[in-house]
């Protein structure tokens, strides 16, 4: 089965919503879920698979953390990493082929709580 989604526990839930909508635009990354229920979920078409919540209980901002969300085109993979760094991230490896294996296209960047973010096309 595929994962159904992932939260980040985040320093600021409103900085990360924000940053995680500019960024995963491309995507069709929107506000799926979340109002006043104390966290947030993005995600496209209205299904959310990407949680966001502020610290609870003395625990940390979650860190070090890898995600990589599915790219339907290279263009999207490039207009992800712009949006991006525009928003605040900072880059961790630029728009380009991969010697992982052949076609494997991606983007990295840290998010704002130095999550590594990754968008790739297949």
């Amino acid at each position: 089965m595929p994962i159904h989604h992932i939260q980040l526990v985040v320093s600021s839930e409103k900085d990360a919503k924000k940053f995680y909508l500019a960024a995963l635009a491309p995507l069709g990354y929107q506000d799926a879920f979340g109002a006043d229920a104390g966290f947030t979920g993005l995600g496209p078409n209205g299904k959310p698979d990407l949680f966001l919540r502020g610290p609870k209980f003395g625990e940390s901002p979650s860190k070090g953390a890898h995600i990589a969300f599915a790219a339907q085109n290279r263009e999207q993979v490039d207009q992800f990493y712009e949006a991006a760094i525009k928003a605040g991230a900072k880059d961790n490896g630029g728009p380009g082929e991969r010697d992982y294996f052949p076609g494997y296209y991606a983007a990295f960047v840290l998010d704002l709580d130095g999550n590594n973010i990754e968008v790739v096309h297949l």
